[in-house]
């Protein structure tokens, strides 16, 4: 499929296609004629709900991975924002620990809390959420997501019974999964599960195949599971020398064009981007300038990893390419050494990345030089990790 007809078609793909065409080029992209697109609540910002959970939710909330201002949380809150997005391995555990002596003065009915385990058995799983509850010094979170399963994994009655179990003692309200790797597949198999009541997908204007994950995504919605985006910025840039910004307000209008995404989870770490995101929360309509700033008829990669996968079978060493890819845009986009440092560790490799390679045989749908990526990317490691902190 033509990514750039694919991408420019964007609204028409939708399930949520009233809106009329992206292509028109006749001024602004009317949110008026979009369902749930209207101010509703205080503040004048914009509501939709998450499924059958019957959580209602700003259409912008604030993904805290990146947060370690807690003054940042509090504005967030206190401007209208509910749904909070952390965690256990982010920064370290320092994010709920920042979360847990924020919140514990606030009204428990005031916000909803959503964070996220890994792994592969009870020991793991249980483990995590446990030291994750201490943290945030609550006696249970609205969202539990089992982060970047894959699909089959989504499906696997043993890690299905743990989540079940956690949920069942009361401590979760609501299971989830997260995935920003083939995103179809998990969501159907979340559908499938009949035990998920969210999934957390990665959604954004420089998807390869938006069509495939639209309808995904209208599924999911039609089956009554609420749908939360993340990755919406893309990266934040379209260079590594970041001297070529993406309108990242842009970008996170672009994915609430979809009805079906009912919220959304965007990184913030500056006051000015939470500001822009409160505008978003209170008008989602897209002017002529925006949709054209977001290049939908190029072939610009930027720093976005699909999370295709198609490189790995390429790779003889069968190296975590798209996590190596995903470090390389927190580094290069977001400038967040050491979330990429942390991403990088928890692939555990082996000495020098791709030492055992004298050329590449990695040819990415993108465009990307993997090769020089990696290279890049692999020098994080080298770095004490006390410079990152």
């Amino acid at each position: 499929m033509d990514k750039s007809l694919d991408r420019r078609n964007f609204i028409k793909l939708s399930a949520a296609g009233a809106a009329g065409s992206i292509l028109a080029g006749s001024g602004a992209l009317r949110a008026a004629e979009l369902k749930n697109a209207q101010p509703d609540g205080d503040n004048g910002i914009i509501h939709r709900t998450l499924g059958k959970t019957g959580i209602r939710v700003p259409v912008v909330n604030l993904g805290v991975m990146r947060a370690d201002n807690p003054r940042i949380v509090t504005m967030a809150l206190d401007g209208g924002m509910t749904l909070l997005d952390t965690a256990h391995s982010y920064q370290n555990g320092r994010n709920e620990e920042m979360l847990g002596e924020l919140l514990k003065d606030r009204p428990r009915d005031s916000f909803y809390l959503a964070t996220k385990i890994r792994g592969n058995n009870e020991e793991e799983l249980m483990g995590q959420f446990n030291t994750s509850m201490k943290r945030l010094q609550l006696d249970y979170v609205d969202i539990l997501y089992f982060h970047r399963p894959t699909a089959e994994q989504t499906l696997d009655p043993e890690l299905l019974g743990i989540m079940k179990k956690i949920r069942d003692s009361g401590r979760a309200k609501f299971l989830a999964v997260s995935t920003h790797s083939n995103m179809p597949e998990v969501i159907r198999a979340a559908i499938k599960s009949n035990v998920y009541d969210l999934v957390c997908t990665s959604y954004n204007f420089n998807l390869e195949n938006l069509g495939d994950l639209n309808q995904a995504v209208a599924e999911a919605a039609e089956a009554g599971i609420g749908v939360i985006a993340m990755k919406t910025m893309a990266g934040a840039y379209w260079d590594r020398e970041r001297q070529d910004p993406i309108n990242t307000k842009a970008a996170l209008k672009f994915a609430l064009q979809n009805e079906n995404i009912h919220t959304s989870i965007p990184g913030v770490t500056a006051f000015h981007e939470l500001e822009e995101n409160f505008e978003v929360n209170r008008d989602i309509t897209m002017t002529e300038q925006e949709i054209k700033d977001l290049r939908l008829d190029q072939q610009t990669a930027g720093l976005f990893c699909l999370g295709c996968e198609s490189c790995i079978a390429q790779c003889p060493q069968k190296m975590p390419v798209p996590d190596i890819m995903r470090s390389y845009m927190y580094a290069y986009g977001y400038k967040d050494l050491s979330l990429a440092r942390s991403t990088m560790d928890s692939l555990s490799l082996q000495g020098d990345a791709c030492s055992n390679c004298s050329s590449c045989s990695v040819k990415c749908v993108q465009g990307f030089n993997v090769a020089q990526r990696i290279k890049d990317i692999d020098r994080i490691r080298q770095i004490p990790g006390d410079f990152l902190a």
